[in-house]
């Protein structure tokens, strides 16, 4: 009987699983869980890292004059950029770490890299009037410095208390990597360095109008409210295809229409809000409000 008895306890063991395997309560689980969290938290700083990688190679590309290849790296570079934040957010990962290290790497990529491509592409002809050789050292240096203080007010609001939400919705100012991508985009589409002094000209006013874009308070959407784990609908799934396609046969042309609408939305939408007969109204019948923070969220 005893035996019997042995016998029915050893089969109940193997039935029922351990407690312990069920509740995760074997001695290396809890150390695979902070290795995971770590392994998670490196994930966004890879991709800043490329971007980083992608601003030097563009700086790389500039000085053995080739261009296109600068501007292709600084467009990975935007689409790194976009990525590592997102997985950020993602995985709840998100830190004031990231956040810097990020700003180092935007500044690098999108404000070092486009300035000194625009300057050795668009002001590197030896037939330009050295007047506006000059003016376009002031114009390129003027960008680099408006995408270092535009990266700056972006931190301040970031942390900020109470400006992280209220800023999901859109950016105060063009964000630096929308600007260089202009710059990008142009230098994409025409490929051959700029040789006159007319030519010249243009390139220092679209510099100058970038930087004032990015330290102005007009604002632009940002798209982070986009939630990707959701299912997108078939039309746009269908125009998402579409889209990468015609960037795949004809990025020269759609490229740089992306890059100038978005650019543009900015202040076309602040003109339409100013023009609009609901901003009439509000102006005539409500005073405006002197620390109202709907200029810097």
């Amino acid at each position: 009987m005893r035996g019997a008895d042995e016998g029915k306890m050893s089969a109940t063991r193997r039935r029922s699983p351990d407690k312990s395997i069920r509740t995760g309560s074997r001695p290396g689980r809890f150390r695979d869980r902070p290795q995971v969290r770590m392994s998670m938290s490196a994930l966004p700083s890879l991709f800043t890292i490329g971007n980083m990688f992608c601003g030097y190679l563009s700086l790389a590309s500039t000085l053995k004059e080739n261009y296109d290849s600068a501007a292709i790296a600084i467009g990975v570079g935007a689409l790194l950029d976009m990525l590592d934040g997102r997985i950020a957010r993602m995985t709840h990962t998100t830190s004031d770490f990231g956040l810097q290290l990020d700003s180092l790497a935007d500044l690098l990529t999108f404000g070092i890299a486009p300035a000194v491509l625009a300057l050795n592409w668009g002001l590197g002809s030896a037939n330009l009037v050295e007047e506006v050789y000059k003016f376009g050292w002031l114009a390129s240096f003027g960008f680099l410095i408006a995408g270092a203080l535009r990266l700056a007010r972006f931190n301040v609001l970031a942390l900020g208390p109470g400006e992280r939400a209220a800023s999901r919705s859109h950016f105060v100012g063009l964000p630096i990597p929308a600007g260089a991508g202009v710059v990008a985009a142009v230098v994409h589409f025409r490929n051959a360095p700029v040789t006159g002094s007319a030519a010249a000209l243009v390139v220092c006013v679209l510099l100058i109008v970038l930087a004032f874009l990015m330290i102005s308070t007009i604002r632009y959407p940002s798209f982070k409210d986009a939630d990707l784990r959701r299912p997108l609908p078939r039309a746009a799934l269908v125009g998402t295809a579409m889209l990468i396609v015609l960037v795949f046969f004809f990025s020269d042309i759609v490229l740089l229409v992306m890059a100038s609408v978005y650019a543009g939305s900015g202040p076309v939408a602040r003109l339409l809000r100013l023009l609009g007969p609901a901003a009439g109204k509000e102006a005539g019948h409500r005073p405006a409000r002197p620390d109202s923070r709907s200029d810097v969220t």
